[in-house]
């Protein structure tokens, strides 16, 4: 465990945001039910048992097949077996978990035809997404863009990965949210959200965090410029770092350029063995 966990900040700090709050809460005012799966406290429990494990996930702590134990999770978070039982259900909606019949629940490993298929989805939403961001853009909005480019700048220098991830979400979102489509808009941070495992994999690796922050600002550059046909360009290759640095460590890289030319809307190579 030390080994791979070595690469990690000891001050990373998470708190999920987004999907993770739309499981039932309730009411604050109720001054806490007594008993039944719906107390406050119950709640409150199921909450931070999905926020820690999908931010394990995320930050490489779990890795892609590792098993995560009914028994283990109970002792780690002092909760009881319907919590975790439910926690687990929701990150297997939310595409971080995989159960698997007489097995139990383990890390969701995606193959290279299911990354081809969900990066290949992931492409043509965000491209639609950026060819209906109005030109020109509102100086609100790019305002905007850049403040929460600001944040993420300074998550990345911080080095606070919890941090960076939360600052990249928000800056996606709310790129795509210009859009005027929000239909769209909900669509991508869906899909987005069950290739977090993918796309964060490799937030420690050596260059990664700093060609993220770049690819940025050159969207925000490009949209300043009005122009069009980069931001699309610029959407399309910000997919295929963390694709390609998922399958290497996965053991699943495909050929040279493979991955690369699928995320500009090229041919796909053909799905092989592990």
């Amino acid at each position: 465990m030390a080994a791979r966990d070595r690469n990690i900040p000891e001050r990373v700090r998470i708190i999920r945001r987004g999907p993770v709050e739309d499981l039932p809460r309730s009411n604050k005012g109720d001054g806490g039910a007594k008993g039944g799966d719906g107390s406050a406290g119950e709640n409150e429990s199921l909450h931070a048992v999905v926020a820690k494990l999908e931010e394990d996930v995320i930050l490489g702590r779990l890795h892609p097949r590792e098993r995560l134990v009914e028994d283990d999770l109970m002792a780690r978070f002092g909760a009881k077996r319907h919590v975790v039982r439910q926690a687990l259900a929701e990150l297997e909606r939310m595409g971080v978990v995989e159960k698997i019949p007489n097995r139990g629940a383990s890390v969701r490993a995606y193959d290279i035809e299911e990354i081809q298929q969900l990066y290949m989805l992931r492409n043509l939403l965000e491209t639609n997404a950026a060819r209906l961001i109005p030109m020109p853009m509102a100086k609100a909005d790019i305002a905007d863009l850049k403040r929460l480019q600001a944040v993420h700048d300074q998550a990345v220098s911080s080095g606070d990965l919890g941090a960076v991830y939360h600052a990249n979400v928000a800056f996606h979102r709310s790129l795509f949210a210009k859009s005027g489509n929000h239909y769209l808009a909900d669509a991508i941070n869906d899909i987005a959200q069950r290739t977090h495992g993918i796309r964060f994999y490799c937030f420690t690796y050596p260059g990664h965090l700093e060609g993220m922050r770049k690819a940025h600002w050159k969207m925000i550059e490009a949209i300043e410029a009005e122009d069009r046909r980069a931001l699309v360009r610029l959407c399309g290759d910000h997919l295929v770092a963390s694709r390609e640095c998922y399958e290497r460590v996965a053991g699943i890289r495909p050929s040279s350029g493979a991955g690369r030319g699928e995320a500009k809307g090229e041919r796909p190579v053909a799905p092989r063995g592990r």
